[in-house]
């Protein structure tokens, strides 16, 4: 039996530099479609410098396959909002999108945006909004739907998705109320790279990085030239920490050294604000090694942090290619 494909969703390592922000997306969104990956995570908030929803048409026009991975995130639109996207997009490039819900941004964001929801209630709020889309995007008939944040009266969405071109809903919160919806809205489920490598994985989906040479050695000498600690930078990321009540950020910061472990699990990238997850360094046996474990254990999508640099992408494509499912 042949061994299931991963679906794999690179983004771009963080980019603090707006002039070179669409190059670089750009860059890894075609370096993506010519070798099989599934898109490209873009993400949404306020320090975003291209609206995701504009990034994904711009990225759409200019490749052949690639499906990108959207964030969505209901402070910023409303269901039908973004189910209007997602049928304009399939009308212009006959192509799915996959769509990321998140509820997190900078506290101060929502401030100032007028969002004054508890934690739990935006997750409330973001099961609604899931399953209003999915009524709109998939009803023959006109839709009514009684929430305690979204109500319609016999609202139509024209002209009716394809049902092979339905968006696949992923959500990336690690709090019991973001796995609740999860399961609620039947999303699937992310989780960050846990240090754990053997028994961490509890979801079909993992966010992480690689950085991978022939030998592990040489992956571990690379990453660390790529990878610098600063402490202004780990200043940075204990601001955005303490301006965040996201869970995720949280678990991953508290309490971590930065030292590369003996498994490969780096967390110095996220610690010196220069990625938003951990990364797995290694050789390329190594890495496809533990992707099967990986699979094996029920991974079938990766969102995967890259550097924007064709001679890294290639790396990573050897490391993934060794799994033997990508």
């Amino acid at each position: 039996m042949k061994p299931q494909r991963l679906r794999v969703f690179p983004a771009i390592s963080r980019n603090r530099d707006a002039s070179k922000y669409v190059g670089e997306l750009m860059r890894v969104a075609q370096f993506a479609d010519r070798n099989g990956f599934e898109g490209i995570l873009l993400f949404e908030g306020n320090d975003v410098f291209v609206e995701p929803w504009a990034m994904a048409q711009h990225i759409m026009a200019a490749t052949t396959r690639s499906s990108p991975l959207i964030a969505v995130n209901p402070v910023y639109m409303h269901p039908f909002t973004a189910a209007k996207f997602v049928s304009s997009l399939a009308q212009l490039h006959g192509r799915k999108v996959y769509l990321n819900m998140i509820t997190g941004t900078a506290v101060s964001d929502l401030q100032g945006l007028g969002d004054e929801q508890s934690h739990a209630d935006r997750y409330v709020r973001l099961g609604e909004f899931v399953e209003l889309m999915r009524q709109l995007l998939t009803s023959p008939r006109p839709v009514n739907f009684e929430g305690r944040f979204y109500r319609a009266h016999h609202l139509q969405l024209r002209p009716r998705l394809p049902a092979e071109l339905m968006p696949e809903f992923l959500i990336a919160g690690q709090s019991d109320a973001a796995q609740r919806v999860a399961e609620e809205t039947d999303c699937i489920k992310m989780q960050m790279l846990p240090p754990d490598l053997d028994r961490g994985l509890d979801a079909p989906g993992m966010n992480f990085g690689i950085f991978a040479r022939e030998s592990r050695e040489e992956a571990r000498q690379a990453a660390k030239a790529r990878f610098r600690d600063n402490p202004d930078d780990r200043e940075l990321l204990a601001l955005t920490v303490e301006n965040s009540d996201s869970v995720w950020k949280r678990r991953l910061y508290d309490g971590q050294s930065g030292e590369l472990a003996d498994n490969g699990y780096w967390l110095l990238p996220f610690l010196t604000f220069q990625a938003d997850c951990a990364y797995l360094v290694g050789s390329y046996s190594e890495i496809g090694v533990k992707l099967k474990e990986f699979a094996a254990k029920g991974l079938t999508t990766i969102m995967l942090d890259m550097v924007a640099d064709e001679a890294e992408m290639q790396h990573v494509c050897k490391a993934l290619a060794a799994s033997g499912m990508f």
